[in-house]
């Protein structure tokens, strides 16, 4: 039996933050279970039960039955029960602050931004096949090009969101950026020179480019099963 069950949907960034953090650690004893937001899966009594807003991911455990909701809440309990090194030491106070400070920034004036354009440009416009709101989109994108200015000057100081060392806050922003590249608004990151140099450095890590790679490979075949 695994360790936990996973539930989320294919292609969803906040699931992929979970997957990336189990596989930085190389643990690889979870289930993954699909849900058909198509047919309301995520919507079920017995789903609800799990996330009651009916979002995704949400995680629950075999041996106790213990269930937690929201994605960056998982990958901090993930990286402390099974000792994955992407959490500061709890020694540190001013590490485990700055780690505090960096999510904190990710949450407030990245996270909704890239969520928008995700969704618009992704969900809606390649998946669903519904038109896109660009009044939101560009909304988005102002936003975003407002975070990458000043984050091109944080990250010339350091090489990772919250110091030098890679760690989960760099994970929590994977999965979007990814999706910015995507839907074709990757000149987003790449034309900073410091933004893009963090992003090479990510990318670069094993973990993160075996799992896109076998992400891009999947999305290639189900859009072309779509067509």
């Amino acid at each position: 039996m695994p360790a936990f069950t996973l539930y989320a949907f294919n292609g969803s960034t906040n699931a992929d933050r979970v997957r990336l953090t189990l596989a930085e650690g190389g643990f690889t004893d979870y289930e993954f279970k699909h849900l058909d937001f198509r047919v309301g899966e995520h919507k079920s009594p017995e789903y609800l039960r799990r996330h009651p807003w009916g979002k995704v991911p949400a995680i629950t455990f075999s041996a106790d039955n213990f269930t937690l909701y929201e994605s960056r809440a998982i990958c901090k309990y993930l990286a402390t029960i099974y000792s994955i090194p992407l959490l500061p030491p709890s020694s540190d106070a001013k590490a485990t602050a700055l780690f505090d400070q960096a999510q904190s920034v990710e949450t407030l004036y990245f996270a909704e931004h890239a969520g928008k354009i995700s969704f618009e440009k992704f969900a809606k416009e390649k998946f669903l096949g519904l038109p896109a709101d660009e009044t939101v989109v560009q909304g988005a994108l102002k936003g975003l090009e407002a975070f990458f200015g000043i984050m091109e000057g944080i990250l010339g100081e350091r090489k990772f969101m919250a110091g030098d060392e890679f760690g989960l806050v760099d994970v929590f922003y994977v999965p979007s950026v990814q999706r910015l590249f995507q839907v074709g608004y990757g000149d987003l990151v790449a034309k900073g020179p410091n933004v893009s140099a963090w992003w090479e450095r990510c990318t670069g890590r094993p973990a993160i480019k075996k799992m896109m790679d076998e992400d891009r490979e999947k999305m290639e075949k189900m859009m072309a099963a779509k067509a």
